[in-house]
């Protein structure tokens, strides 16, 4: 039977965090941290995995507490400005079986108070691989059309990221996918809300998003030469 995995108590803390984000305060409120944010993920990641395989065998849905496919609530700051400790949002991306080899297209879910979201995609591809992106795009519109021009997708779905102000380098102005070639990143999705988050509707709702992003995914993987 369908069951919830997050509650209101689990945004509650994430604003808490956003408004107390020290180490002091995380450590004494540590156990609600594991009983309304982790714990209740790395189950959902562990559901998850049936339904991912069916979209795809080659990505992997892991629900290990460290190196799987949650995100570490602690923030990297040795190259930020922003020296706050913790990130006051829960994200998990689920990812090709190949992706310590090749750069590859990963699924989604982000959790955080007023913005909650899954998809999609690659964002910010290395240069190599952002390459072969315009190189695949510009020779293979119809595709790339297909995945990201129907009916389906147009409903529910939104690019993320940022785009060139130019057409790249080497590339027609007048190619038919010229706004798909500017992108420098190539990522959608599609948001939820809390009420949403916290019901029985929530793994349901993340596998139907997923199948929305596939064809997508699906070609992003075929840019760089991974099977999906």
């Amino acid at each position: 039977m369908p069951h919830a995995y997050f509650t209101p108590a689990t945004f509650k803390f994430l604003r808490a965090l956003d408004r107390n984000n020290s180490r002091e305060w995380f450590t004494a409120h540590k156990a609600d941290y594991e009983r309304h944010v982790r714990e209740p993920f790395l189950q959902l990641i562990t559901d998850l995995q049936a339904p991912l395989a069916k979209i795809s065998p080659h990505y992997r849905a892991d629900p290990r507490k460290n190196g799987g496919s949650l995100f570490r609530i602690f923030r990297d700051t040795r190259f930020s400005n922003n020296k706050l400790p913790y990130k006051p949002w829960q994200g998990a991306r689920f990812f090709h079986e190949r992706r310590h080899e090749i750069p590859a297209p990963s699924f989604y879910m982000h959790l955080q108070p007023g913005d909650c979201f899954a998809g999609g995609g690659m964002w910010h591809p290395e240069p190599d691989a952002l390459k072969k992106i315009r190189a695949f795009l510009a020779d293979n519109p119809a595709a790339w059309k297909k995945a990201t021009q129907s009916p389906t997708f147009r409903a529910h779905l939104q690019f993320w990221g940022e785009s060139l102000k130019r057409p790249p380098h080497g590339y027609d102005p007048n190619h038919e996918l010229i706004e798909d070639l500017k992108r420098k990143d190539y990522a959608c999705g599609e948001g939820f809300d809390e009420a949403l988050a916290c019901s029985t509707e929530l793994l349901p709702w993340t596998v139907a998003c997923f199948k929305r992003v596939a064809p997508m995914v699906d070609y992003l993987c075929a840019t760089q030469e991974l099977e999906f």
